[in-house]
């Protein structure tokens, strides 16, 4: 193969993160030939930036947590986490940085691995400038499937070019513990990292602009979590902006709009993200660089036939579970229409069709207490039109969450539409509750009716038996 050589493919992937991984695994699992082009590592922001090493530090954390509320063990894990073994522990689940083996798994599945920059150059067209300046074209018979994912935001502030901030990706990978943190913004990211570096042994201090934490969950979600942060010994506060940063020696200093003045050795900016197609080559097949994909449901360009975009860049729930949901889906409508086959994207919850995108979205927050939620919250199911009603319940009152942790403290709320007597959404904050998620997934894709609810009998004593008291609370009111 020469340096110009154009190779022909049914699919190009961009973008080898899980969800470009699972577009080529769909597609190779049809029998169509696909190339997967990669800048970065092999296994993109979740694995190296995202989800794998954020858990990785948070996990000794939460573990400790609930060591601390179990009589017989909480004298023995009193003193402070050991920073460099929960460090090591994080490296190690990054693979130290390194995608040997997320690029011997795509071997594996038959799929080309490109390492380089790819860019659209007209329609079905990728060219890939590879690091050592060589050049490849690809042409793809079927698909091109943009899987970029997303970057972090930083807002245009005075000052910010200087002082370097943290994004996301500084506060998951770096080798040393900072004396102390300002943690710009209330959502996932913010709140996970803070409850991680508070743990670790920094001084953190949350600002945020809005009202709470974690906006778009349930109200009940961000007063919890805000709670035990501030009972872990972080600076929350609310309805605050930052006006400036500016660095004195190795100090950043903040000054916000209530004219407070806050100095600490690292600044984490957790607000929002953009998607990564400013330079994929949108401009030449008649799209706008750097926006985000409107994409149908079977997660193919409005009014394309042969380019998708999947996961992040697509802005309809940017989640790693969701984005890999949505490669299965659009890799099984590539290769139906391969093949000729009608395609079910319009019925939902069918085959071709990413519906959970729309109903039943599942998330956890893995603070102390964690947050786990699926579906629509109050408002968001209000404001859609559906006539519905809220029950709520203490998870303290389960038995299962007694014997969980002493003092347990928790909520669960669940939305029942009242015309087809289903669940729009459930939501549950405190110990453990990450793992009570599925659960309620089930629930509200399977659109299961209340009345078979009561015969999915829970355990006994778990803290699952909220689903029990949960219907009880929704007959009796």
């Amino acid at each position: 193969m020469t340096e110009t050589e154009t190779i022909a493919y049914d699919v190009v992937v961009l973008g080898a993160g899980p969800v470009g991984e699972n577009v080529a695994d769909r597609t190779r699992a049809a029998g169509l030939s696909t190339a997967v082009v990669e800048s970065e590592l092999v296994g993109g922001e979740c694995s190296y930036w995202a989800c794998m090493p954020s858990k990785a530090l948070l996990r000794p954390v939460i573990a400790r947590a609930d060591a601390r509320r179990v009589p017989g063990l909480r004298q023995s894990v009193q003193g402070p986490l050991d920073a460099a073994a929960v460090l090591a522990h994080r490296d190690y689940y990054t693979s130290n940085w390194k995608d040997d083996g997320q690029i011997a798994w795509l071997d594996s599945i038959g799929a080309d691995f490109y390492r380089g920059h790819g860019r659209l150059a007209g329609p079905r067209r990728v060219t890939v400038a590879g690091p050592g300046g060589e050049q490849h074209v690809l042409t793809a018979r079927h698909a091109v499937a943009v899987c970029t994912g997303s970057r972090a935001v930083v807002p245009e502030l005075p000052g910010i070019a200087e002082i370097k901030p943290w994004t996301s990706r500084d506060a998951t990978s770096a080798q040393a513990v900072p004396g102390s943190l300002v943690v710009v913004g209330g959502g996932v990211v913010g709140v996970e990292m803070a409850t991680a570096w508070q743990a670790l042994g920094s001084r953190v201090t949350v600002l945020v602009r809005g009202k709470g934490l974690l906006p778009r969950m349930e109200p009940f979600a961000g007063e919890l979590v805000a709670e035990a942060l501030t009972e872990a010994g972080a600076d929350v506060r609310t309805g605050t902006s930052v006006e400036s940063v500016t660095r004195n020696g190795s100090a950043v200093v903040v000054v916000t709009d209530k004219g407070d003045r806050i100095e600490a050795d690292e600044i984490l900016f957790a607000t929002g993200r953009a998607p990564r197609t400013d330079d994929v080559g949108l401009d030449t097949v008649g799209l706008e660089p750097g926006s985000w994909l409107t994409v149908d449901d079977s997660c193919r360009v409005t009014g394309s036939k042969w380019l998708y975009g999947v996961g992040d860049v697509n802005r309809r729930a940017l989640l790693t579970h969701q984005g890999k949901y949505q490669a299965r889906i659009a890799g099984a409508a590539i290769a139906a229409r391969a093949a000729g086959v009608p395609l079910l994207e319009s019925n939902s919850w069918g085959a071709h069709a990413a519906t959970a995108d729309h109903a039943a979205v599942p998330q956890v927050v893995f603070t102390d207490p964690e947050a786990a939620a699926v579906g629509l919250s109050l408002a968001e199911a209000e404001q859609a039109g559906h006539r519905v009603r809220a029950v709520d319940i203490d998870l303290a009152s389960v038995a299962g969450a007694g014997l969980y942790a002493d003092g347990y403290r928790g909520r669960a709320r669940m939305i029942v539409d009242l015309d087809t007597e289903t669940l729009r959404g459930v939501t549950f904050v405190g110990p453990g509750v990450g793992e009570l998620l599925h659960s309620a997934t089930i629930a509200v894709a399977g659109e299961v009716p209340v009345d078979r609810l009561w015969h999915a009998v829970p355990a006994y004593p778990t803290v699952s038996e909220v689903w029990l008291r949960l219907l009880e609370a929704y007959r009796d009111a």
